[in-house]
């Protein structure tokens, strides 16, 4: 009896793990395994993790990497994973450390070594750096905030649509980790790309996100020019931010399950 591959989808700020529920269900008809852990932190719930929003704040990358290498450590199998945002940045750490037989990072916070810091990015993250104490707290958007940084490239009924569905409050330190990663020798933002043994990696990018822009990403893949691991990207010309859980997430997701089944990781059904 074939084994199911473990997939582990890994949510961004200001998203509760529920927002890949679609994914999930996806990938289960494919045939894989597929589970969408929180954060450390993280509430079951949306309800709760806003009525409760300091439970999320002062988790930093390595928090969040070390929650993930301890759930990984439990599968059956090495897992694929799947990154949005700052997920996409730790699925490339725990790919880079060989914890996974593959992963996907859409539009994926960038890691240390990536020079552009487009305007869009920083009017995103604003709501977080407009106060330096929002490093060790949580941090909420507004509707407003919510349709600059992922609804943009949507309908204004769609984004706030979306942004009452799905989002939470997010801990400000990753963003603050990856604002100095290129003055940190040691940043938590770093990634092994030079690690020609692990597994393949699909970076993707939408192209009207404004908070990891197209050139984030393109700069991102530079990163791993000396790896001779299999680094893929592809980008969504018309799509922004919001690309993993808006009415064109299928597009984005079958995109994916294609390149896995070229990746010759498909799940037996």
């Amino acid at each position: 009896m074939t084994v199911p591959l473990p997939v582990v989808f890994i949510h961004g700020l200001w998203l509760h793990s529920t927002s890949w529920q679609p994914w999930m269900d996806l990938f289960r008809e494919e045939g894989y395994a597929p589970s969408a852990p929180g954060w450390p932190g993280d509430p079951d719930t949306i309800e709760e993790a806003r009525q409760n929003p300091e439970s999320i704040a002062d988790h930093g990358i390595d928090d969040v990497v070390e929650h993930y290498a301890a759930l990984i450590a439990a599968l059956p199998a090495r897992p694929i994973l799947i990154g949005h945002s700052f997920g996409g940045m730790i699925a490339q750490k725990l790919l880079g450390q060989d914890r996974a037989a593959a992963a996907v990072a859409i539009d994926a916070a960038q890691i240390k070594g990536v020079l552009p810091l487009p305007l869009s990015a920083l009017r995103a993250t604003f709501p977080v750096f407009k106060n330096p104490a929002n490093k060790h707290r949580s941090v909420s958007l507004t509707a407003e905030q919510f349709r600059f940084a992922f609804g943009n490239a949507i309908s204004e009924e769609e984004s706030t649509d979306l942004y009452e569905r799905w989002t939470i409050p997010a801990p400000g330190k990753p963003l603050y980790e990856a604002a100095s990663a290129n003055f940190n020798p040691h940043s938590p933002a770093k990634v092994d790309t030079q690690n020609s043994g692990r597994g393949p990696l699909l970076l993707i990018s939408g192209g009207k996100d404004h908070t990891v822009p197209e050139a984030v990403t393109r700069a991102t893949l530079k990163q791993y020019r000396h790896s001779e691991a299999v680094t893929d990207i592809l980008s969504f010309p018309d799509r922004g931010h919001s690309l993993t859980i808006d009415g064109g997430w299928r597009e984005v997701a079958e995109t994916v399950l294609t390149w896995l089944r070229q990746q010759g990781l498909e799940s037996g059904r």
